[in-house]
């Protein structure tokens, strides 16, 4: 696939934004509308993932904790078994145990308790953790509320001189809770190249003018298969494809990573298909040298 058949189908899907960059250095571009700050839905899990692993460094958390050691005020009056075995890495693979997904974006605006960490907590396990994939936005809020406790302050002040500042990225907004807790499930405001950088420094195992920014084995932990789902699985709050893994926001927010091959593909979109995007995507990253 040529560059100019790329912008032209991805143009259709209602691509806003596109960065191919290779090596460090970005090839191409494209912008469909001026670049601006976009809401990357749940491209923001991946920059929780970070965080956690930031935090595990950092001596913070280890992500084999225990929830129920971690939230014993908000727990129910009665704690399944399945919860009770339920720890932070369940939060960061889509294996929580529970049968229906929580605090998604059709949901949030109408619920009444201000706790979504009770809330959360206080809806049925019906499967041991680990066991089953059910992608959700309850496992990567609880996991950056954990960070957020821990840490003393906000994900978004957390990762601000860890992560954006030294990747040279002002200080983004962020959506929250109704306690004020950064959602680290998805609201997080990053224009395209924003985007591109964090997905660079993905390809990079962390490293950033001569700094480690995440821990190296992190980066290969949490993009590498930790779950079945479709047909590559995925990691720790990134996507994996066959060649790349991911960070993927609703309406085609796309980070792909092709580690191999030294390529970034960073989409900012308004499309209904999304999947096609990515398509588009590997289809031009197999054809590049």
């Amino acid at each position: 696939m040529t560059i100019d058949m790329f912008i032209e189908k991805a143009g259709e899907q209602r691509a806003v934004n596109f960065i191919l960059m290779k090596d460090g250095r970005i090839k191409y571009s494209h912008n469909w509308d001026h670049e601006q700050r976009r809401n990357v839905y749940s491209a923001a899990k991946s920059f929780t993932s970070a965080a956690v692993g930031i935090a595990e460094k950092e001596g913070l958390l280890s992500i084999d904790e225990l929830i129920v050691d971690i939230f014993k005020e908000e727990l129910p009056q009665d704690v399944s078994e399945n919860l009770k075995s339920a720890r932070i890495e369940d939060l960061l693979t889509m294996c929580l145990g529970q049968e229906n997904p929580w605090l998604m974006s059709g949901e949030r605006p109408f619920i009444k308790e201000k706790n979504w960490v009770k809330y959360v907590l206080s809806k049925p396990f019906t499967e041991k953790p680990g066991q089953s994939f059910l992608y959700n936005n309850a496992g990567p809020y609880l996991a950056g509320v954990i960070v957020q406790r821990r840490a003393g302050c906000s994900l978004c002040d957390y990762l601000y001189p860890r992560l954006f500042e030294p990747l040279d990225i002002m200080k983004p907004m962020w959506e929250s809770d109704p306690l004020g807790y950064t959602f680290g499930a998805g609201g997080l405001f990053l224009c395209v190249s924003e985007m591109a950088k964090f997905g660079q420094l993905y390809i990079q195992d962390g490293l950033w003018n001569g700094k480690q920014i995440i821990p190296e084995n992190w980066i290969r932990r949490s993009t590498q298969k930790h779950a079945d789902v479709g047909d590559y699985g995925y990691g720790y709050l990134f996507w994996l494809g066959e060649n790349s893994f991911r960070a993927d926001g609703m309406y085609g927010q796309l980070i792909i990573c092709y580690r191999q091959k030294g390529i970034v593909i960073t989409l900012a979109s308004e499309s209904r298909n999304a999947g096609e995007l990515i398509r588009l995507s590997d289809e031009l990253a197999c054809t590049m040298e």
